[in-house]
């Protein structure tokens, strides 16, 4: 049987591929200290909690308007007209099943066959394969360590084709951490409008930025997209909860591909996002600051072992350290920490060929656990690298 030739443009999560094999060590017995995946080690905030029970005891369980429930999306316009100062009509809102089927919807309403999308090199991993489904065609731009991994408008205006839709950003940014700073995105919004295009943002490590301000796209510009959801923030990863906010006449045609493909998000989950956008910000402070206590830690320690970090992470819970002074295969360093020092890290070829030579480390983890990593990696580097 014939596999569909989309498929075959779909690369592997390495990263996943390295939390499988965590799993399979500490079947065996083995502790492993995770600094390799990107999810809180929270709970989630006590208001979704309740909000969940007490949606459960209404029987609030059935279909939601395929746009999301209003109480949700009017959540949502609240919260950015509070935390950005901007006015987003809760009808341009569509909330789904988690951010990446976000993203899938995006893709498939923007794209058409040949069209490009610019990204940076690294990005998310999946970025691209979810154009490269849509049978778009992602465009990497290099960004560099010494530039704080942001891009160039120079650098965009290069890569710009007659054939490109949009430019995507993502700030805070995975797998960097890095932000980018209120005039580079009106120079990256100045870019973008002199040729057409559209600006797609995501959004989902925004609330988690320690020093300096995220900015939303909408405070520059109503021709763009925003990707958010709650995982990152509230600690909700399997409640899956995302939402994308799109320009007015976009949003029948991603209405009728969400009826289609996906109904409505969860009920039941969409009451506990919109209890966690007005009840959580006491513990959310806590987490950021936790998160923030956790950066400063292993930042230090990652230096003081000699790897390179030109611009210090202000956002997300990642730091993502320069170890070509170690090795240039990440991918093979990776595994081999794994193997002899057990620290779940990830490669940085995960994240585009331009990230070839670093690791990304995760702080989403305890301090205690961190310091047995860092301790770990210490020995590591003195015994076998």
């Amino acid at each position: 049987m014939t596999i569909a030739r989309r498929c075959e443009k779909i690369t592997p999560f390495i990263v996943m591929d390295i939390l499988e094999k965590i799993h399979k060590m500490e079947a065996s017995g083995i502790d492993v200290v995770h600094m390799e995946i990107g999810e809180p080690d929270f709970n989630v905030p006590s208001c979704v909690s309740q909000m969940s029970i007490e949606a459960f005891s209404r029987n609030e369980t059935c279909y939601t308007h395929s746009l999301g429930d209003i109480r949700l999306r009017d959540a949502i316009s609240l919260y950015h007209r509070q935390t950005y100062g901007t006015i987003v009509d809760p009808g341009q809102i569509l909330v789904t099943s988690g951010t990446s089927p976000a993203m899938l919807l995006l893709f498939s309403a923007l794209v058409d066959p040949g069209d490009e999308i610019i990204i940076s090199d690294p990005h998310y991993a999946c970025y691209a394969n979810f154009i490269n489904y849509v049978q778009g065609v992602p465009v990497p731009v290099k960004v560099f360590e010494d530039e704080g991994f942001v891009y160039t408008p120079k650098a965009i205006e290069a890569a710009i084709t007659p054939k490109t839709k949009a430019i995507f950003i993502n700030s805070p940014s995975n797998p960097t951490g890095n932000v980018i700073p209120r005039d580079r995105m009106e120079e990256i919004v100045a870019v973008a409008e002199s040729h057409g295009l559209y600006i797609i943002s995501d959004e989902i490590y925004h609330g988690l930025v320690y020093e300096g301000q995220e900015h939303s796209i909408f405070e520059f510009t109503d021709k763009g997209f925003v990707l958010n959801g709650f995982s990152k923030l509230f600690a909700m990863t399997g409640l899956r909860l995302g939402y994308l906010i799109a320009p007015p006449h976009f949003v029948r045609p991603l209405q009728v591909l969400q009826q289609n493909f996906f109904i409505c998000a969860n009920s039941v989950t969409q009451l506990a996002g919109a209890a966690a956008l007005t009840g959580a910000k006491a513990e959310t402070d806590e987490m950021r600051q936790t998160y923030n206590n956790r950066r400063k830690y292993v930042i230090k320690r990652l230096k003081g072992m000699g790897f390179g970090i030109s611009v210090e992470p202000t956002g997300a819970f990642y730091v993502f350290a320069n170890a070509k002074h170690i090795s240039n295969d990440s991918y093979s360093l990776a595994f081999d920490i794994l193997d002899k020092a057990h620290i779940g890290v990830t490669p940085g070829i995960d994240f585009g060929a331009n990230g070839e030579g670093y690791l990304r480390f995760s702080y989403a983890n305890s301090m205690e656990n961190l310091t047995i990593g860092m301790d770990r990696m210490e020995t590591y580097l003195k015994e076998y690298a």
